[in-house]
């Protein structure tokens, strides 16, 4: 029957955009985790690939968007559909700009193996680790229509801004120690960065799940754990009252 046929190709376009975002997300994380690899094994070849992969998750986020708008045109999506369609695309946003940080951080990374090795480049792939767990998790989040699992990678991101601030505070001081580190330091403290702002997109998808479940916004406050303006650089890089 003809509305029967009209019902299975609505549900198999929304499969086929959930599956597009999904491959997307994959492409995302896979994208930040060989970013990591390549600042720890000092891999500029890596960071190169991964600099001239990034407009692939480009054309995925082109193809979510040709898929939203001939659903919104053709289907005019209400309720728990219309969520669903609407924040798949705000989603294909915040992936696209987590994909766009780790292609930076790749960047960065050529620059600093032109560099002797400094003692705090540990931390950037610890840090890097932790926003690729969120990441999976938010995107399993989104799998399993998880909003309690959504949330949980909300609450993270306050974790991350505080390694990010605590990283901050250590380059600022070796800088001071040793004044023919800063441009190596300076490198760091922009991966640093985008780190940080990965976990902002991160969570900006926890948020987006947590709608799409649950059909409401988080009333909570979003937690920051980003002090890093209260970092200055004096002796010790104390913290301002």
């Amino acid at each position: 029957m003809p509305t029967e046929h009209t019902v299975r190709s609505y549900d198999e376009e929304l499969r086929r955009l959930a599956n597009t975002l999904t491959q997307m997300g994959g492409l995302a994380e896979s994208q930040l985790a060989a970013a990591m690899q390549a600042v720890s094994r000092r891999d500029a070849t890596l960071a190169a690939e991964i600099v001239e992969a990034d407009p692939r998750v480009d054309l995925l986020e082109a193809e979510i968007e040709r898929q939203v708008i001939r659903m919104l045109a053709l289907r005019q999506p209400v309720g728990p559909d219309l969520r669903e369609i609407v924040g798949t695309l705000r989603i294909a946003s915040d992936l696209e700009r987590i994909a766009d940080y780790a292609a930076n951080v790749a960047k960065r990374a050529i620059a600093l193996n032109a560099a002797p090795p400094v003692r705090p480049a540990f931390a950037i792939p610890r840090m890097g680790a932790f926003a690729e767990a969120m990441i999976k998790d938010v995107l399993d989040a989104y799998v399993e229509r998880d909003a309690d699992a959504a949330l949980a990678v909300w609450r993270r991101d306050e974790e991350l801004d505080e390694m990010y601030t605590s990283l901050f505070r250590e380059l600022l001081t070796y800088m001071m120690e040793d004044p023919r580190s800063i441009g190596a330091a300076t490198h760091l403290l922009f991966m640093a960065k985008n780190i940080e702002r990965i976990g902002d997109h991160a969570t900006n998808i926890a948020e987006q799940v947590h709608f799409l479940v649950r059909g409401e916004r988080l009333r909570e406050a979003r937690p920051k754990g980003d002090r890093s303006v209260a970092v200055v650089p004096a002796a010790g890089a104390a913290e301002a009252p």
